[in-house]
């Protein structure tokens, strides 16, 4: 029995496992992708106390810190969570079950698709979802990142220093990252930002050659392309949390309060998965520790609740 069990195991969930175990809580992480997502990221300059490092190290340093206390972590997909009579939660992997007083949701997101002809075919064959994966397999080619996020922003930045040619594709008039890398995407030559435009279809025959463009570029609705990066945002991993009845928008995000809380009962949230507008690695950190803050509150609530319950039965 734990008295908290952390689904996620990225920045988010290691920092609630951190917090919840430094208030003497027993902690169990619960994750497929140890350190998540942003150690898919090469560069983080936005994370306070640290000028530059990577996801990944990022992501270490922060599990470190969560392993300096009693945490249990387990590497796994959790396939279902369901709630007991007497309140207490089961969290199910594939070959192991947990058994907790509440629960923290640190999920994530999954990317979204390019929903496009030619996207299936060429997947892994020049359409790719992670620069730092893949840019140095484009050395000296000519590629395009879809999207005008921060994240699309720095995707570009990344393969810019690899590739000869560089473009943006945003279907709105103006990309969208932070100042710091608008400007450097000023700077850098190798990009190219096209706006007003969507991709119709991905071309090709074994790979990648092209796009067709919604909009003429240069007088062509054909552009070359040796490859694609997609970074159009994701879809929160929310299946499990609405198994317990757990309110969602309409996006799909977990809805929770400034605290974390859901509207479930031991339940809490934070990161990637959740409504808040602004998602970064310090928000869900900050997040997370809330809301394992509350998840005190309500362990150490519940027990009092079910001593009172004992003594009441004799």
């Amino acid at each position: 029995m734990y008295d908290v069990a952390v689904i996620g195991s990225g920045v988010t969930g290691y920092a609630s496992a951190m917090y919840a175990a430094r208030l003497d809580l027993s902690v169990a992480v619960i994750g497929e992708i140890d350190g998540g997502t942003i150690t898919l990221t090469d560069d983080v300059a936005n994370y306070p106390g640290f000028i530059q490092l990577t996801g990944k190290e990022l992501a270490e340093k922060i599990k470190a810190h969560a392993l300096d206390y009693p945490t249990y972590i387990e590497q796994g997909i959790v396939m279902d969570v369901f709630r007991t009579e007497d309140n207490f939660f089961y969290v199910i992997t594939e070959d192991k079950t947990f058994f907790a007083r509440s629960l923290i949701f640190a999920t994530g997101m999954k990317e979204r698709e390019l929903e496009v002809p030619g996207h299936d075919k060429f997947k892994n064959r020049g359409v790719s979802y992670c620069a730092l994966c893949n840019a140095p397999l484009f050395k000296g080619k000519v590629v395009a990142v879809i999207g005008g996020s921060d994240s699309a922003a720095k995707e570009a930045l990344l393969l810019a220093k690899y590739c000869k040619k560089v473009y943006i594709i945003y279907r709105r008039e103006k990309i969208r990252p932070e100042p710091v890398n608008a400007r450097r995407i000023e700077k850098e030559p190798k990009i190219e930002v096209i706006t007003k435009t969507n991709i119709t279809e991905i071309i090709g025959d074994d790979r990648v050659t092209g796009v067709r463009l919604d909009n003429p570029h240069n007088g062509s609705n054909l552009l070359s392309l040796d490859g694609v990066f997609v970074a159009i945002g994701g879809i929160p991993h929310s299946e499990l949390a609405k198994k317990l009845g757990v309110k969602t928008n309409e996006k799909g995000e977990i809805m929770i309060d400034r605290t974390s809380k859901t509207n479930v009962e031991g339940v809490f949230a934070a990161g990637d998965v959740v409504d808040s507008i602004f998602k970064q690695a310090i928000t869900g950190v900050a997040e997370g520790v809330h809301a394992a803050y509350q998840a005190y509150l309500y362990v150490n609530e519940h027990e009092f609740i079910m001593s009172c319950r004992q003594e009441e039965a004799f």
